[in-house]
Protein backbone atom coordinates (compact mmCIF):
# COMPACT_ATOMS: atom_id res chain seq x y z
CA UNK A 1 0.00 0.00 0.00
CA UNK A 2 1.40 3.38 -0.97
CA UNK A 3 1.39 6.36 1.37
CA UNK A 4 -1.12 8.04 -0.95
CA UNK A 5 -3.52 5.09 -0.63
CA UNK A 6 -3.05 5.06 3.16
CA UNK A 7 -3.71 8.80 3.41
CA UNK A 8 -6.72 8.47 1.14
CA UNK A 9 -8.19 5.74 3.36
CA UNK A 10 -7.69 7.86 6.49
CA UNK A 11 -9.48 10.74 4.78
CA UNK A 12 -12.41 8.51 3.81
CA UNK A 13 -13.30 6.32 6.79
CA UNK A 14 -16.74 5.61 5.32
CA UNK A 15 -15.40 4.19 2.07
CA UNK A 16 -16.16 0.55 2.95
CA UNK A 17 -19.79 1.34 3.75
CA UNK A 18 -20.09 3.51 0.63
CA UNK A 19 -18.86 0.59 -1.44
CA UNK A 20 -21.37 -1.75 0.23
CA UNK A 21 -24.18 0.73 -0.44
CA UNK A 22 -23.02 1.05 -4.04
CA UNK A 23 -23.24 -2.75 -4.30
CA UNK A 24 -26.88 -2.47 -3.21
CA UNK A 25 -27.44 0.06 -6.00
CA UNK A 26 -25.78 -2.19 -8.56
CA UNK A 27 -27.94 -5.13 -7.44
CA UNK A 28 -30.99 -2.87 -7.81
CA UNK A 29 -30.04 -1.96 -11.37
CA UNK A 30 -28.59 -5.24 -12.63
CA UNK A 31 -29.35 -8.03 -10.17
CA UNK A 32 -27.06 -10.14 -8.00
CA UNK A 33 -25.67 -12.13 -10.93
CA UNK A 34 -24.38 -9.01 -12.66
CA UNK A 35 -22.55 -7.63 -9.63
CA UNK A 36 -18.88 -6.94 -10.36
CA UNK A 37 -16.14 -5.09 -8.52
CA UNK A 38 -15.83 -2.79 -11.53
CA UNK A 39 -19.55 -1.90 -11.54
CA UNK A 40 -19.51 -1.24 -7.80
CA UNK A 41 -16.37 0.90 -8.05
CA UNK A 42 -18.04 3.01 -10.72
CA UNK A 43 -21.22 3.36 -8.66
CA UNK A 44 -19.25 4.26 -5.51
CA UNK A 45 -16.98 6.60 -7.50
CA UNK A 46 -13.87 4.95 -6.10
CA UNK A 47 -10.90 3.31 -7.80
CA UNK A 48 -11.35 -0.36 -8.64
CA UNK A 49 -8.53 -1.18 -6.23
CA UNK A 50 -10.64 0.14 -3.34
CA UNK A 51 -13.34 -2.44 -3.90
CA UNK A 52 -10.88 -5.30 -4.11
CA UNK A 53 -8.93 -3.97 -1.12
CA UNK A 54 -12.02 -3.87 1.10
CA UNK A 55 -13.70 -6.95 -0.40
CA UNK A 56 -11.47 -9.75 -1.64
CA UNK A 57 -14.38 -11.59 -3.24
CA UNK A 58 -17.84 -10.79 -4.53
CA UNK A 59 -19.26 -12.96 -1.74
CA UNK A 60 -17.53 -10.68 0.78
CA UNK A 61 -19.02 -7.67 -0.96
CA UNK A 62 -22.49 -9.24 -1.09
CA UNK A 63 -22.23 -10.17 2.58
CA UNK A 64 -21.51 -6.58 3.55
CA UNK A 65 -24.27 -5.29 1.26
CA UNK A 66 -26.69 -7.76 2.87
CA UNK A 67 -25.55 -6.69 6.34
CA UNK A 68 -26.07 -3.00 5.49
CA UNK A 69 -29.48 -3.67 3.93
CA UNK A 70 -30.57 -5.71 6.96
CA UNK A 71 -29.34 -3.08 9.41
CA UNK A 72 -31.14 -0.33 7.47
CA UNK A 73 -34.34 -2.37 7.33
CA UNK A 74 -34.32 -3.25 11.01
CA UNK A 75 -33.51 0.37 11.93
CA UNK A 76 -36.43 1.59 9.81
CA UNK A 77 -38.74 -0.93 11.47
CA UNK A 78 -37.50 0.09 14.93
CA UNK A 79 -38.24 3.72 14.07
CA UNK A 80 -41.70 2.61 12.97
CA UNK A 81 -42.31 0.77 16.26
CA UNK A 82 -41.01 3.72 18.30
CA UNK A 83 -44.06 5.68 17.13
CA UNK A 84 -46.48 3.02 18.39
CA UNK A 85 -48.12 3.34 21.77
CA UNK A 86 -49.51 -0.20 22.02
CA UNK A 87 -53.15 0.75 21.59
CA UNK A 88 -53.18 0.58 17.81
CA UNK A 89 -54.68 -2.30 15.85
CA UNK A 90 -51.59 -4.36 15.04
CA UNK A 91 -53.22 -6.04 12.03
CA UNK A 92 -53.96 -2.64 10.49
CA UNK A 93 -50.46 -1.35 11.27
CA UNK A 94 -48.80 -4.41 9.73
CA UNK A 95 -51.04 -4.07 6.68
CA UNK A 96 -49.97 -0.43 6.33
CA UNK A 97 -46.35 -1.49 6.65
CA UNK A 98 -46.65 -4.17 3.94
CA UNK A 99 -48.32 -1.67 1.64
CA UNK A 100 -45.55 0.83 2.34
CA UNK A 101 -42.86 -1.73 1.45
CA UNK A 102 -44.77 -2.74 -1.70
CA UNK A 103 -45.63 0.85 -2.63
CA UNK A 104 -43.15 3.68 -2.13
CA UNK A 105 -40.40 1.30 -0.92
CA UNK A 106 -40.98 -1.37 -3.58
CA UNK A 107 -37.61 -1.06 -5.34
CA UNK A 108 -35.81 -1.26 -2.00
CA UNK A 109 -37.88 -4.31 -1.07
CA UNK A 110 -36.93 -6.00 -4.35
CA UNK A 111 -33.21 -5.41 -3.74
CA UNK A 112 -33.40 -6.60 -0.13
CA UNK A 113 -35.08 -9.81 -1.25
CA UNK A 114 -32.49 -10.35 -3.99
CA UNK A 115 -29.73 -10.02 -1.41
CA UNK A 116 -31.54 -12.25 1.07
CA UNK A 117 -32.24 -14.96 -1.52
CA UNK A 118 -28.62 -14.86 -2.72
CA UNK A 119 -27.91 -16.91 0.40
CA UNK A 120 -29.46 -19.91 -1.34
CA UNK A 121 -26.38 -20.26 -3.52
CA UNK A 122 -23.83 -18.48 -1.36
CA UNK A 123 -23.43 -20.22 1.99
CA UNK A 124 -21.34 -17.34 3.35
CA UNK A 125 -24.49 -15.19 3.32
CA UNK A 126 -26.74 -17.61 5.21
CA UNK A 127 -25.88 -16.46 8.70
CA UNK A 128 -26.67 -12.85 7.72
CA UNK A 129 -30.05 -13.86 6.31
CA UNK A 130 -30.72 -15.79 9.50
CA UNK A 131 -29.74 -12.78 11.63
CA UNK A 132 -32.14 -10.63 9.63
CA UNK A 133 -34.95 -13.15 10.24
CA UNK A 134 -34.14 -13.22 13.94
CA UNK A 135 -34.12 -9.42 14.26
CA UNK A 136 -37.47 -9.18 12.51
CA UNK A 137 -39.01 -11.90 14.70
CA UNK A 138 -37.68 -10.20 17.84
CA UNK A 139 -39.18 -6.92 16.73
CA UNK A 140 -42.64 -8.45 16.26
CA UNK A 141 -42.28 -10.50 19.44
CA UNK A 142 -42.05 -7.26 21.38
CA UNK A 143 -45.77 -6.80 20.57
CA UNK A 144 -46.85 -10.43 20.93
CA UNK A 145 -45.52 -13.72 22.24
CA UNK A 146 -42.45 -15.45 20.75
CA UNK A 147 -44.31 -17.91 18.52
CA UNK A 148 -46.70 -15.26 17.19
CA UNK A 149 -43.76 -12.89 16.62
CA UNK A 150 -41.99 -15.50 14.48
CA UNK A 151 -45.22 -16.23 12.60
CA UNK A 152 -45.80 -12.52 11.96
CA UNK A 153 -42.22 -12.14 10.70
CA UNK A 154 -42.64 -15.09 8.34
CA UNK A 155 -46.03 -13.82 7.18
CA UNK A 156 -44.67 -10.31 6.69
CA UNK A 157 -41.72 -11.56 4.63
CA UNK A 158 -43.92 -13.93 2.63
CA UNK A 159 -46.37 -11.17 1.75
CA UNK A 160 -43.50 -8.92 0.67
CA UNK A 161 -41.95 -11.64 -1.47
CA UNK A 162 -45.29 -12.45 -3.12
CA UNK A 163 -45.94 -8.76 -3.58
CA UNK A 164 -42.70 -8.09 -5.45
CA UNK A 165 -43.05 -11.20 -7.62
CA UNK A 166 -46.70 -10.76 -8.58
CA UNK A 167 -47.89 -8.42 -11.30
CA UNK A 168 -50.13 -6.74 -8.72
CA UNK A 169 -49.66 -6.47 -4.98
CA UNK A 170 -52.13 -8.22 -2.69
CA UNK A 171 -55.18 -6.13 -1.82
CA UNK A 172 -55.35 -4.32 1.50
CA UNK A 173 -58.28 -6.36 2.82
CA UNK A 174 -56.48 -9.62 1.90
CA UNK A 175 -53.35 -8.56 3.78
CA UNK A 176 -55.29 -7.40 6.82
CA UNK A 177 -57.32 -10.61 6.93
CA UNK A 178 -54.10 -12.67 6.91
CA UNK A 179 -52.64 -10.67 9.80
CA UNK A 180 -55.91 -10.88 11.75
CA UNK A 181 -55.90 -14.63 11.35
CA UNK A 182 -52.28 -14.80 12.49
CA UNK A 183 -53.12 -12.64 15.50
CA UNK A 184 -56.34 -14.62 16.10
CA UNK A 185 -58.38 -11.43 15.86
CA UNK A 186 -61.90 -11.12 14.49
CA UNK A 187 -62.32 -9.38 11.16
CA UNK A 188 -62.65 -5.62 11.43
CA UNK A 189 -65.92 -4.10 10.63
Amino acid sequence: MTSTESASRRKDPTRRERIARAAISVVAERGVDKLTHRAVAAAAEVPLGSTTYHFASLDDLLADALRVAAEDDVAQLRDWTADLDGREDLAVLLTDLVQHYLGPERSRTVVEHQLYIAALHRPALRHLSHEWDTALAELFTSYTDAVTGRMLAATFCGLLLQGVVRETAPKRDEIEMIFRRALQQPAAG
